[in-house]
């Protein structure tokens, strides 16, 4: 008995030395690990990188920007069922640990040693968190320990929900997604709630191993992966197993999410807006901050402008007949995949890119670009058709002189024809149009080339080009704002100046060679008279007009030469159409705005491009008091007089002179051609009371468009186009005429007051005190003086510049 008592004494002593020096050791390595363990508090205050999104005016999305993919869902958005189906596949306990799943780690060891020591995880949700947030990835019993440690202290701090919510929306989710929201949208092009349950499993599969259960790679891993999370859901009596076979019965195809309509229609739009972000904010920010921006643009704007534009290059282009394939393949093999691995440009719908498989007298057959999924697998699907002799008629020439096989083309649908199409080209023409509210600036639409996929070059705003005439409007704003009438008289007649020693003697010319003799400033601008241009610019003196210039933001550093005034600098179809806009307005200053307001990712407003106060909103409610008042504080460019005399005889441009094609569309409208030497560029820019539009057409390398080429020939039809179905829904409104205006008759020809009608009467805008004398002539007289008898001279206008000095 005493030996068995010192033997149960002796034992107990050893174990309580063991227990002692374990929990020494135990605590050793604690203290040791624990020394420099991250800092786990950050997670408080936690700011993952999220998707910055940009949408249209109308709330579409537009476009998205992100390293990683991420949209950050709060837990209690977020569907029970996924949160069953993500704790069935990872963490059944997640709710009952500290952190630790003690069971699990010595499952995770035992298999380790049965596999020859192959580390295998045994990380609960929580450990995930603090490995995927605080520590590196690497596989080692050093690093574990650490991932315990912190996990443990993490479950202290924060409450389960907080952890599963950082958890679902970190995980690497396959195919740059992380968290649930970004891959069910992506995968699936459903928000977590509208999600399957299937669906659901499958998500919850993915943390696995991503790149393994690839539903377009390794489709049948997937769904064994998917299955096994259905099962695990059923055992732990989340769903019935009823409702796990049902699930596993459907296949797993998923739906990649066509981000926006708009998209393909607003690239050069998209790329500006996400430009200005940049420059705004920073790269990170734009990339992780989850920026939430509004842009201006209006879609059924965008694709009306973007069709408008296409239209007229392909128009112009294809007078000019078939330049050739671009392209040829080796028919051996399979045309399909060597056709699907071409750069294909998205944005130029309905356009595709064919292959041409044989060509008779009659047809040539086609073979279709096949899709390629966003897993890299080319659809096994073989699409072709037929390209008649009809669809090639616009090149003049014969099917087997314009086709071989082998070719790389470009084909349209022709509508009502199954499998008939008709051969397109790329236009080596280029150009812009711009379409923006005169009231704020909100540009609507803007295009800046034929195809953005193509050429990401923004001709609206990047391309500095000569406006031509189409800057003629503000010589004449400058001299009516000093003193001039649309009345007063310039002689249109030949003209030499003297540019200084050793520049020579310059003479400009009208486009028809041809003067008038004297006539109104009216008549000058409506028929874009060069001579009278300079005459008038010459008399105003170059230095005003660049001061004006400058007003207007059409640029900022012209040289005070009397060609300027021809429209010989440069400038973008953005700036000039926001120039234009300032017209219609009253006079006041807009600035060009592609977005409309910018708000973090926690709902804060950052941008807002409205800057107009008010001063008299209350802060309560509205208990029916009066609307109130928005104090604009905009810059008044020039007089409101002056800017609607200006509209009025760009009124008369579409009436009766340059613009006379745009009349068609039977609304009010206003605006001005613009064709520069050897007809490099062509320009319309005009507006109606609400819209401003701007058109630019010429080659990326200067060049001239043709001899007889003329912007009312090329960019005025664009700009009808555009505005008949901007404005098909619209009231025929009238301009707004500003008080102090009167609106006296006058004979067209000599700008003098008359009481008749008739063709060569119109109603001239006059400023108070500038009205042409009561004498009334003849109503009859609608043809102008011949040159060698000018008609009598109109009153001086006041300012000093006497008409009679523009002889």
């Amino acid at each position: 008995m005493r030996f068995l008592l010192r033997f149960v004494g002796f034992a107990f002593a050893a174990l309580a030395l063991l227990f002692v020096g374990g929990a020494a050791v135990v605590g050793f390595f604690i203290w040791k690990y624990s020394q420099d363990l991250p800092d786990y508090s950050q997670l408080a205050n936690y700011q993952p990188p999220v998707t910055t999104r940009v949408h249209a005016g109308d709330g579409s999305l537009l476009a998205e920007y992100s390293r990683e993919r991420r949209l950050y869902l709060p837990i209690s958005a977020t569907p029970k069922l996924l949160i069953d189906a993500f704790l069935s596949a990872e963490d059944k306990s997640f709710y009952k640990h500290a952190g630790v799943d003690p069971e699990g780690i010595v499952r995770a060891f035992v298999s380790n040693l049965r596999s020859g020591g192959r580390p295998q995880g045994a990380s609960t949700i929580t450990q995930q968190v603090a490995k995927n947030f605080l520590l590196s990835s690497e596989r080692s019993y050093d690093r574990k320990i650490r991932e315990i440690l912190v996990a443990q202290r993490m479950e202290s701090v924060y409450s389960k929900d907080r952890i599963l919510e950082l958890y679902l929306n970190e995980i690497y989710l396959g195919m740059g997604n992380y968290g649930i929201a970004a891959a069910a949208l992506n995968y699936f092009n459903k928000s977590v709630n509208e999600l399957t349950l299937p669906e659901v499993a499958y998500l919850a599969a993915l943390p696995k191993g991503p790149n393994n259960y690839n539903p377009y790679t390794r489709n049948q891993a997937a769904v064994d992966r998917r299955n096994w999370v259905l099962d695990r859901m059923a055992e732990n009596g989340y769903i019935t197993a009823a409702d796990a076979a049902a699930a596993k019965a459907t296949l797993l195809k998923p739906t990649p999410r066509a981000l926006s309509p708009n998209t393909y229609v607003a690239g050069y739009f998209a790329e500006e807006v996400r430009r200005q972000l940049a420059e705004r904010y920073g790269e990170k920010e734009l990339y992780e901050g989850g920026l939430s921006v509004r842009t201006t643009l209006d879609p059924k704007l965008q694709a009306t402008a973007r069709k408008v534009l296409t239209d007229g290059l392909v128009r112009y282009d294809e007078v000019r007949g078939w330049r050739g394939a671009d392209d040829r393949i080796d028919l051996d093999g399979d045309w399909g995949e060597a056709l699907a691995r071409k750069p294909r440009l998205g944005d130029v719908r309905p356009w595709e890119l064919a292959v041409v498989l044989a060509v008779d007298s009659q047809n040539a057959r086609i073979g279709l670009q096949p899709g390629v999924d966003p897993g890299g697998r080319v659809d096994s699907e073989r699409r072709t058709g037929v390209i008649t002799a009809e669809g090639v008629r616009w090149t003049r020439r014969r099917l087997g002189q314009v086709l071989s096989v082998g070719d790389l083309v470009y084909v349209e649908p022709i509508a009502g024809r199954q499998n008939s199409y008709r051969l397109r080209q790329l236009p080596e023409i280029s150009g812009a149009i711009v379409a923006l509210d005169p009231a704020t600036g909100r540009v609507f639409a803007m295009v800046g080339g034929f195809s953005f996929d193509q050429s990401e070059f923004n001709r609206a705003i990047q391309a500095l080009r000569q406006p031509g005439s189409a800057y003629k409007p503000f010589v004449y704003a400058t001299a009516i704002d000093n003193g001039y009438t649309p009345s007063s008289i310039v002689v249109d007649g030949p003209i030499e100046i003297d540019q200084g020693p050793g520049i020579g003697i310059w003479r400009p010319e009208n486009y028809e060679k041809r003067f008038a003799g004297p006539r109104t400033l009216r008549y000058g601008l409506e028929r874009s008279k060069n001579l009278m241009t300079v005459r008038l610019a010459r008399d105003i003196g170059m230095p005003l007009i660049i001061e004006y210039t400058k007003r207007f933001g059409i640029m900022d550093d012209m040289p005070a030469m009397l060609s300027m005034s021809l429209g010989a600098g440069e400038t973008t179809v953005l700036r000039l159409t926001a120039a234009y806009a300032m017209f219609v307005n009253g006079g006041r200053h807009i600035r060009p705005t592609l977005i409309d307001r910018i708000q973090d990712r926690w709902g804060k407003t950052l941008f807002r491009h409205d800057q107009r106060t008010c001063d008299t909103c209350a802060a309560d409610r509205w208990h029916g008091q009066a609307e109130p008042a928005l104090v604009d504080n905009s810059e008044q460019v020039l007089d409101p007089l002056t800017a609607y005399q200006i509209v009025s005889m760009l009124e008369g441009v579409v009436e009766r002179g340059t613009g006379r094609l745009v009349a068609e569309v039977g609304k009010p409208l206003a605006g001005k051609t613009g064709t520069t030497n050897d007809a490099k560029d062509v320009w319309f820019v005009g507006f109606s009371p609400d819209l401003a539009v701007g058109v630019y057409m010429g080659y990326d390398r200067p060049r001239s468009l043709g001899a007889k080429a003329q912007a009312a020939t090329y960019a005025a039809p664009m700009f009808r186009d555009f505005m008949k179905i901007a404005l098909e829904d619209k009231p025929a409104t009238p301009f707004r005429v500003p008080a102090g205006i009167k609106l006296i008759r006058v004979d067209a020809a000599t700008g003098r007051r008359t009481s008749g009608s008739g063709n060569g009467v119109i109603l001239e805008a006059f400023k108070p005190g500038t009205s042409p004398p009561d004498t009334v002539v003849s109503s009859n007289a609608q043809k102008a003086p011949a040159a060698s008898a000018p008609p009598p001279q109109a009153a001086p206008p006041a300012g000093g510049f006497a008409a009679g000095g523009l002889y």
